[in-house]
């Protein structure tokens, strides 16, 4: 998510002195070693590159700058360098790991990105600038992310185009504060007993899942084709979770389901996957 601020920073005339990012992981079955894209693209763009926050201090910088870095700064670091953060939420309203996340699950109409003065506490920091940004309700997690770091990295280029002593007084947040903790597996579980909408919102997140015949399904995609009158779109006696051909029933509406991914294998269309799976009638999503 911070290759394109990076870029963007890079591509206004900015001295990029460091790049500070996580270690390289090993990947796949062969075990390689792969570095982080934005390892990659500092690299690329000739920026040294760290795996420790400590070497900031001795960087000589003027400025900070964090983008999606998930782990705590310490607050004698803070007293040393100065230091923004772009964040993807209209704060105080999802503070934390997953803000973007927690958007779409609390059904928000929108969202936005601010640029904070970064604090010892979780992003409590004043703000410098913000801008809204519409969750329209097809947007998937990948699409309105995209659309949020588009955002982010013109506002931070935009509110850095004077430098450091540009930026503008930050101003307190105001407001109750909600808190985006990361989300567990727990949290994408979908109860088929809960209002079709919502689960479709799980959806959107791209790691929803389900079990049938005891295994787990991933659900990539779906559709809410009917909202329902009542508590349980039921009229032929069906509970929650009855699969209907591809469409599956919920606690308040129908769910056509387009992608799904079986245990240990790739994703495939939900027609392809019920040809294999033959469902049998009343056979239940979530029941194991």
């Amino acid at each position: 998510m911070a290759v394109p601020p990076l870029r963007e920073l890079v591509a206004a005339g900015h001295d990029i002195a460091l790049c500070v990012t996580r270690p390289d992981r090993r990947r796949g079955r062969g075990g390689a070693v792969t570095p982080s894209p934005v390892k990659e693209a500092a690299l690329e763009l000739g920026i040294p590159v760290s795996h420790s926050m400590d070497d900031v201090a001795a960087s000589g910088v003027e400025l900070a700058i964090v983008v999606a870095y998930g782990r705590i700064i310490p607050a004698a670091l803070l007293d040393r360098v100065p230091m923004v953060n772009l964040h993807f939420s209209l704060l105080p309203r999802w503070r934390g790991a997953a803000p973007v996340e927690w958007a779409i699950l609390a059904g928000d109409a929108e969202t936005g990105v601010c640029l904070m003065k970064v604090e010892e506490g979780l992003d409590t920091g004043p703000v410098y600038a913000r801008r809204a940004v519409p969750i329209p309700e097809d947007f998937d997690l990948d699409r309105l992310r995209h659309v949020l770091v588009d955002v982010g990295s013109a506002l931070l280029v935009a509110s850095l185009s004077d430098g450091l002593a540009g930026l503008p007084v930050p101003v307190p947040q105001e407001g109750e504060p909600t808190i985006a903790s990361k989300l567990t597996p727990q949290d994408l579980e979908l109860h088929w007993e809960q209002d079709g909408a919502q689960l479709q919102r799980v959806i959107r997140l791209g790691r929803a899942w389900t079990t049938f015949r005891g295994r787990r399904l991933g659900i990539l995609k779906a559709t809410l084709v009917d909202a329902g009158t009542g508590e349980v779109a039921d009229t032929d006696g069906l509970g929650v979770g009855t699969l209907v051909g591809t469409s599956a029933i919920t606690g308040h509406g129908t769910l056509e389901l387009e992608e799904v991914q079986p245990e240990s294998r790739a994703p495939m269309t939900a027609a392809d996957w019920a040809r294999g799976a033959r469902p049998l009638a009343g056979e239940r999503l979530g029941s194991d």
